[in-house]
């Protein structure tokens, strides 16, 4: 069976939110959006996910939600 790969494009800026959403927590455990989707990934027999960031972010998400992803789920990043 091929491996099964999440894309999650997560280039946006957050203009109109006032920063980015994706590192922002949602919940009161801390939990950012994309925990969810990975999650559900995961439990759907998905191996890997791959972020579409910009370059500029690479080092805060891959200090945040990377290293939150990467003990469960094989992680890899592209730049838009």
């Amino acid at each position: 069976m091929k491996e099964l790969t999440l894309v999650v494009m997560a280039a946006g800026m957050g203009s109109r939110f006032g920063g980015l959403k994706q590192i922002t927590p949602v919940d009161e455990s801390a939990n950012f959006l994309i925990d969810y989707s990975v999650y559900d990934a995961i439990k759907a027999g998905f191996q890997k996910v791959v972020f579409i960031i910009k370059k500029e972010n690479a080092e805060i998400f891959k200090r945040t939600i990377g290293k939150r992803l990467e003990s469960k789920i094989k992680v890899e990043y592209a730049y838009q």
